[in-house]
């Protein structure tokens, strides 16, 4: 047993191995295409990398299976092999990612009644701390050794892109005065600070990111330089972001994940965590592209705050939808949505055709304007934890994927997003400087959308978020589709006077046909919130405007969104592709 505890274990770590070795493959193939300006291979490469976790798994445990011949579960030979696996990963470099894709295969062969801490990695033994102290994973630079401009000068030349900095002194100078003028540290300070960057670049559609912090006397804030490509045959320093919502902006969990050289992914989420301190595990891991590790860390996290929390998980706020039953659990910042059994007659939709829409949510640029979710399948709550009335609504909506086993209540399919207060919510109670910054935001973000060629099909207010920071993203995927399926149209003139005045209307619309110029209408009743609409996004309602993006998309523009405000750019004019309006966020 023990043999072939261990020749199963390390069967397993070669399949990790093997997975690990194609993921950083795909990411390092980033800086190639970012120095040729080869934005559509960037994009390829992002899903790519998203879909090979899952072959690699199943060629594990295809390998597994077909080697030791193993059909059912012999608990005793599989708690001798996580054992064997535990001493495998004594001295490894990634050890949290090697214990998920044990779990991953484990529970791929066998049954979930088996899904415990004696059988898979519930609990990680990885020392993550040790792992970050032992590497470092990033460059230092000092501000004494010839002052802020040659600290930059220094930072930028670290990194040896093949394409060269369209003008280095001009960069190095737009650094230096945006330190020394929003950084929270004195002058007097930064002229003996130091500055840690790590020591691959972040690429992600059409930047570089260079991560770091200023460190003085023990105390640090975020120092993130994103670096873009002109097109032109050089490299442009575009921004300095120094504060940590503005780090949180650039890892946001409505943008893509960054392609970045990791070969100790604790040592660089540590890094991380020590510039966004407020920024879960979970999502920093699903910011760099370990969406497998991000669900086991997050999976860990509402496991340890059931333990230390009382409250109950209740139906979250906001309209209720025709598709998903949406709850919460008041004191955990996450919605739990299940696709429901049955769908009312206006929504032509199936679960799989959901499921897709999903995925092409997870596939695609998210620009900041749309959530990403977390996708679990036999997930346990505490049945005790249920509030009275979710539990009737569950079984009402979901009764076919639900099943109640030693105390827990299973579902079958969840998706799991970051809270946010509904934007017809948000409505009902701001001001009136509130209520037309969120409708500005709102335009936006669809403006947004358009610019990577999404259309979200349903633009009612109830369907988008607003966060913390006052950002709205969108976030319900049923009826996405990309904006050059869809044909706009603009409503033609009715036969007669009087059809205009009737509540059915004179014209029809076909499968993808749209009317801009409804759109006000089915947005909302309220003539203040339909006056601002009208006033702040007015090409919205125009026909010809969408027929213009699409043609932009199908040419191959697609607008600059980029994850900071317009006014701490540089530059306004590096790229040759227009930046779409308000691109900030």
């Amino acid at each position: 047993m023990i043999d072939s505890a261990r020749q199963i274990a390390r069967s397993i770590l070669t399949g990790f191995e093997r997975h690990f070795s194609f993921f950083q493959e795909i990411t390092s193939s980033a800086r190639d295409h970012f120095e040729k300006a080869e934005w559509e291979a960037v994009r390829a490469a992002a899903v790519d990398r998203i879909s090979s976790y899952d072959r690699r798994v199943n060629e594990a445990v295809d390998k597994v299976r077909a080697t030791f011949g193993i059909d059912d579960l012999n608990e005793p030979l599989w708690r001798r092999v996580k054992q064997c696996y535990i001493e495998l990963l004594a001295h490894h470099s990634r050890p949290e990612l090697a214990e998920t894709f044990y779990n991953s295969v484990f529970c791929r062969m066998f049954d979930r009644a088996y899904f415990n801490n004696d059988n898979i990695f519930l609990e990680s033994v990885a020392n993550r701390q040790d792992l970050a102290e032992r590497h470092r994973g990033y460059l230092s630079f000092y501000t004494h050794d010839g002052g802020l401009e040659t600290c930059a000068w220094e930072v930028l030349s670290a990194f040896y892109f093949r394409t060269p900095y369209a003008d280095l002194a001009h960069d190095v100078k737009n650094i230096a005065e945006a330190l020394a003028a929003r950084s929270c540290f004195s002058q007097e300070a930064l002229s003996d600070a130091r500055i840690d960057v790590l020591e691959f670049p972040f690429f992600r559609n059409k930047a570089a990111y260079l991560i770091g912090r200023v460190v003085c006397d023990g105390q640090s804030h975020p120092l993130i330089i994103p670096v873009i490509n002109n097109e032109r045959g050089g490299l442009v320093a575009d921004a300095l972001l120094t504060t940590e919502e503005e780090a949180e902006s650039v890892f946001s969990f409505a943008r893509a994940y960054f392609l970045v050289k990791t070969p100790v992914p604790a040592a660089t989420i540590a890094f991380l965590q020590d510039i966004m301190p407020h920024k879960p595990a979970a999502e920093l891991y699903m910011s760099i592209g370990f969406h497998k590790q991000a669900k086991n860390e997050f999976y860990r996290d509402f496991l340890n705050h059931l333990a230390i929390s009382q409250d109950h998980l209740v139906v979250a706020a906001g309209t209720p939808g025709l598709v998903m039953v949406v709850f919460t659990l008041p004191t955990f910042p996450y919605v739990f949505k299940v696709i429901k059994d049955r769908f009312p007659p206006q929504k032509e939709v199936t679960h799989e055709l959901v499921k897709r829409r999903y995925l092409q949510v997870k596939m695609h640029d998210r620009v900041g304007r749309m959530a990403d979710t977390l996708e679990f399948s036999k997930v346990a709550f505490p049945l005790d934890r249920f509030d009275p009335a979710l539990l009737e609504i569950l079984h009402k909506e979901v009764g076919s994927q639900l099943e109640i086993d030693q105390g827990n209540l299973y579902i079958d399919h969840v998706y799991i997003e970051k809270r946010m207060l509904p934007l017809d919510v948000y409505l009902t109670d701001a001001d009136e400087p509130a209520t037309q910054s969120a409708l500005d935001d709102w335009g936006l973000a669809i403006k947004q959308l358009m610019a990577v060629n999404i259309f979200p099909g349903d633009l009612l207010f109830k369907n988008f978020g607003v966060t913390d920071s006052g950002k709205v993203v969108f976030y319900d995927y049923d009826e996405i589709c990309y904006l050059t399926e869809c044909h706009f149209r603009k409503i033609p003139p009715s036969p007669f006077p009087e059809d205009e005045l009737s509540s059915d209307a004179w014209y029809s619309a076909g499968p993808n046909e749209i009317f801009p110029e409804e759109f006000p209408t089915f947005l909302s009743t309220d003539p203040r919130i339909r006056r601002l609409l009208m006033k702040l996004h007015p090409d919205l309602w125009d026909y010809q405007y969408w027929r213009a993006r699409q043609d932009d998309v199908n040419q191959g523009i697609h607008g600059d969104v980029f994850p900071y405000p317009r006014a701490v750019r540089f530059t306004k004019t590096a790229a040759q592709h227009p930046e779409v309006e308000g691109g900030g966020g």
